[in-house]
């Protein structure tokens, strides 16, 4: 039966790929959406973990591991076109005092993309794709530095997923920001600026939390429909959508809870969203791909 399911799937993924089109159905947020509203595929990456949009230069940033999660100094990002062409398949690489080894989580602040990876936080210059710096996170002997988010006061906030903290970077000084066995413990990290909060995709419990800096209470807001394994999260027309890897799927919070909207065809990573358009890309480590998916209301 499982094998059936996925030849179904397979066929499924090949027909809107053949077709070159999206359904003519629109999505929307209570129906459980399928391949068909599937827009574009973005092959020949290497492990890709994370996407990043830029509406300024309307592209995708796309983090690939290219091998491990750590050591190997070989990781890269991509920029790829908002149709799913790869303008350049290593766009961003590590200097040769500060390599990329698994490059994930990304956000944008002016003229700098910000990477997080094994050892700390890389910065390149969005545009032309140079390395500009490095912080090195070792002395707080990070376990798996995750996502990142923009603060309202001009700070960085990054995830360490083995360690269950946030830390706060302003500039080169790094402190840990809230640190509690309760974050469950946190993958992706988003802003929410109409509460004023940020919002935490947990790996493993099935409670999402908001926190609000610089206190360090959390606040349970959601529980997951799956046990946990949340990684990518995202704000979109005021809805929260995150990844699930324990069903393949994009998950919108609603009433305290959390269900599938958009099933997938494998494990999702941390995903990003295109404004202009109304899309999200969603990347696929084991399947070296990044898919890009139409969002109720957005363009085909």
């Amino acid at each position: 039966m499982r094998s059936s399911i996925v030849c179904v799937i397979g066929l499924a993924l090949a027909a809107a790929a053949c077709s070159g089109a999206a359904s003519d159905r629109a999505p929307d947020w209570a129906t459980v959406q399928d391949t068909t509203h599937r827009v574009a595929g973005v092959e020949g990456l290497a492990g890709p973990e994370a996407v990043r949009y830029d509406p300024e230069q309307d592209v995708y940033f796309v983090a690939n591991f290219n091998g491990e999660a750590a050591g190997d100094s070989n990781g890269f990002i991509s920029r790829v076109g908002p149709d799913g062409v790869v303008e350049s398949l290593r766009f961003m690489v590590g200097a040769p005092d500060a390599p990329l080894h698994g490059p994930r989580g990304m956000a944008i602040t002016g003229d700098t993309l910000w990477v997080a990876d094994a050892e700390g936080i890389h910065g390149f210059d969005r545009h032309n794709g140079t390395h500009l710096r490095f912080v090195d996170f070792g002395q707080f002997e990070p376990g798996f530095l995750n996502d990142i988010a923009p603060g309202p006061d001009g700070a960085l906030y990054i995830t360490d997923t083995g360690r269950s903290r946030v830390y706060r970077m302003m500039a080169d000084d790094v402190a840990i920001a809230v640190e509690d066995s309760l974050l469950g413990p946190p993958n992706g990290i988003t802003w929410d600026a109409e509460d004023e909060r940020f919002i935490l995709a947990p790996w493993g419990s099935p409670t999402f939390h908001a926190w609000r800096p610089p206190g360090d209470e959390l606040e349970p807001i959601a529980t997951g429909s799956t046990s946990g394994r949340f990684d990518g999260i995202e704000i979109v027309s005021g809805r929260v959508i995150a990844a699930s890897q324990v069903d393949s799927s994009l998950h919108v919070l609603e009433d305290g809870s959390s269900r599938p909207f958009i099933r997938v065809p494998g494990r999702p990573a941390d995903i990003g969203v295109d404004t202009q358009r109304g899309r999200v890309a969603v990347p696929y480590i084991a399947l070296d791909r990044v898919d890009i998916w139409r969002l109720p209301g957005g363009e085909r």
